[in-house]
């Protein structure tokens, strides 16, 4: 009998057996290549953020768009709705839809501007208040553990790289 190298062993149809093939490349739980696109990480720090915000609200009953509704309102009493879609940079449809359902549970109130009456205003009704007072105490919560993660410097630049996106 003759003995035979067990590198030229082969499979039919000439396959090499398992035991002489590569070893497969181990998955080293990176995301490759997708690691260097910039919008990636953007996209997960939003996502962590959502979903520690979501958290934190929880007991609010109130999303990121109604809370910032509602502070730009107590900020400037009186503001139009296009100059809340404005600064908020959303579309006025939008704004609307927000405006209707803090309306709905009384956190707000629509009136006419005394300068143009085709323009409605915003006022916080005391229910809005009362949210606001809750949402900032959820916000100072949510702050710290968002920048905990940052020393002070770092985060003054972070806002103004993310303001160069945004802005």
């Amino acid at each position: 009998m003759i003995a035979q190298d067990a590198s030229a062993v082969r499979e039919p149809k000439g396959m090499i057996l398992a035991e002489q093939a590569e070893p497969p490349i181990e998955d080293d739980g990176g995301v490759g290549a997708i690691g260097d696109i910039l919008g990636f990480h953007i996209r997960l720090a939003h996502g962590a953020v959502y979903r520690h915000f979501t958290e934190t609200f929880d007991h609010l009953d109130l999303t990121q768009k109604q809370v910032s509704v509602l502070w730009l309102i107590d900020d400037h009493p009186g503001i139009a709705q296009t100059d809340l879609a404005r600064r908020l940079q959303m579309d006025r449809a939008t704004v609307m839809a927000i405006v209707n359902r803090l309306q709905a549970r009384d956190y707000l109130e629509r009136g006419k501007s005394s300068g143009d009456q085709r323009r409605q205003t915003l006022a916080l009704r005391p229910a809005g208040k009362a949210a606001l007072v809750e949402a900032r105490k959820a916000i100072l919560e949510h702050e710290a553990w968002l920048k905990s993660r940052f020393n002070k410097r770092e985060i003054k630049q972070l806002i103004a790289l993310l303001a160069r996106i945004h802005g």
